[in-house]
């Protein structure tokens, strides 16, 4: 019964501050992922586009650089996607077999466009590094005006994740992607442009080597937190202390053990607990106010809670 209750209202309010109605009306609150499903769309074509664009002026111009960077372009369109299906499998409904739905692929997810963002990265380095040693001509003009529309095509698309970033890890490494590529397009146009006016060819590299500070030091947060939840760890935004103390002062509660917190996905929490209350069963609508409470209070959308009863049962459960 207190999983199922969970489960139902789960569905109706989202992420517990009566966030997240777009699961069934479309107009849902940065935590819902529902909501993303066209800035996905339009995020991708954006880059598809802009990919296409720049892989022809890279064939016309016969330049290395652009052709390279397309490449790299292609590889955003793919963080993209992963976390668009990420989004989307975290919406189908739950199975026989996979009891939670496929909420947790956007952590997964998450992971992934971490590990995916520090490839690039490396990537990125290495080239500079290499052209620290023997700087290549720069092809100036053409270089510096598609960069800059990268930085167009980046930034827009950025900013459609940026309202979702907060609440979503999930949204968050396709922001952190998008707006990665936009510091390298910048950092392509302010050592293209210094290029010209100095003549130092070594400003490209050095500034590429800049970039790859800045997006190291955003990716290392969302790789480390994404970490944290595969692992089950209780959500920073939830004091697990907290919610163990108020579930200890609910009346009739004499002793609250195995308390679980953990992300279901980068949206959803849940939550076991056993309570031992000896003057017996509190009934079912203890248990529907006290899962209305760690919804509202903490953020908790799923909540199974075991009710024992006979003081002289030891609970079988194996000790922490």
């Amino acid at each position: 019964m207190t999983a199922r209750h969970g489960h139902h209202h789960a569905h109706e309010h989202g992420h517990g501050h009566g966030h997240g109605h777009g699961h069934h009306h479309g107009h849902g609150h940065s935590h819902a992922p529902a909501d993303f499903g066209s800035a996905f769309a339009i995020g991708t074509a954006l880059n598809l586009a802009f990919v296409a664009i720049e892989a022809g002026f890279g064939l016309a111009a016969d330049s290395v650089a652009l052709l390279a960077d397309a490449g790299h372009n292609l590889s955003d369109v793919l963080g993209l996607l992963i976390a668009w299906g990420a989004a989307t499998l975290s919406k189908r409904p739950a199975s026989p077999r996979f009891t939670y739905g496929l909420k947790s692929s956007s952590i997964l997810a998450a992971l992934a466009n971490a590990l995916f963002l520090l490839v690039a990265v490396g990537g990125i380095a290495w080239e500079a590094l290499r052209r620290v040693d023997s700087p290549p001509p720069v092809e100036g003009n053409t270089v510096i005006w598609v960069a800059a529309a990268g930085i167009v095509v980046n930034t827009a698309t950025a900013l459609l994740f940026a309202r979702g970033r907060e609440g979503d890890l999930n949204i968050r490494g396709a922001y952190l992607h998008m707006a990665a590529d936009a510091l390298v397009s910048a950092g392509v146009v302010v050592a293209g442009i210094a290029i010209l006016w100095t003549g130092a060819i070594w400003i490209d590299p050095i500034v590429s080597l800049v970039i790859v500070a800045v997006i190291l030091w955003s990716t290392w947060g969302l790789l480390r937190e994404s970490v944290v939840l595969a692992l089950h760890a209780v959500p920073s935004r939830i004091d697990a202390t907290r919610v163990s103390a108020t579930l200890a002062a609910l009346p009739g509660v004499e002793q609250v053990h195995d308390l679980h917190i953990w992300s279901m996905s980068t949206t959803d929490v849940a939550l076991t607990v056993h309570l031992r209350m000896p003057g017996g069963h509190p009934g079912d609508a203890f248990l529907a106010e006290l899962q209305r409470m760690l919804r509202r209070d903490h953020g908790i959308d799923h909540a199974t809670i075991q009710i024992e009863i006979d003081p002289a049962v030891r609970c079988e459960t194996p000790a922490h």
